[in-house]
């Protein structure tokens, strides 16, 4: 896959920017802007090129034959999200059943504009004590990358501030339906 995934990107005139830290086998690695089921697409492409397996979330209701196989095949860990119980520890206790867990999130929870993210890919780094690396689809430069790794501070809105800044030049596909995250107590 990796070879291949290349040459798509290469023919496509997509390219890799920043690189996988090699020692880095857990962290939450999150993705953004998130505005199209392209994004899934391009961002798999990125990691087979550069030999990153991800992990991703998705609802257990998706692994139906024959989809299932392969979305397991692809990184799919299915959650049910039927089932009352805090879903944060239970993906941080994931950390502990793989040694080598790289868990891909979209904050945003959405491919509709959501100016507020979703805090668990916070907490869950926090808990499991992994780092965060973010990543992202920029479709006007056609580039893949990988920005800053950081462990969670505990101060939540400088993180996110952080966060905000590294995404903030970052085209998504659909551009009106991309937005940073914004506390409570800003104005949209």
């Amino acid at each position: 896959m990796r070879k291949l995934s290349t040459l798509i990107l290469k023919w496509t005139g997509w390219t890799i920017d920043g690189e996988y830290p090699a020692d880095l086998k857990q962290c939450v690695m999150i993705e953004a802007p998130h505005t199209s089921n392209w994004d899934f697409v391009w961002g798999r492409l990125c990691f087979y090129s550069i030999g990153v397996r991800i992990r991703f979330l998705i609802k257990k209701e998706a692994f139906f034959f024959p989809f299932g196989p392969i979305l397991k095949a692809m990184g799919g860990v299915p959650v049910d999200r039927e089932k009352k119980s805090n879903k944060v520890m239970e993906v941080a206790g994931l950390f502990r059943k793989y040694p080598d867990l790289i868990l891909a999130i979209t904050p945003e929870g959405t491919r509709k504009r959501n100016p507020h993210w979703k805090k668990g890919f916070y907490y869950i780094a926090q808990y499991a004590k992994v780092p965060i690396v973010l990543a992202y689809i920029d479709y006007q430069k056609r580039i893949g990358g990988l920005g800053p790794v950081f462990y969670p501070s505990g101060d939540y809105r400088a993180d996110m501030e952080m966060i905000r800044n590294f995404y903030k030049d970052k085209t998504a596909r659909f551009p009106g339906q991309f937005a940073l995250h914004q506390f409570p107590d800003e104005k949209s």
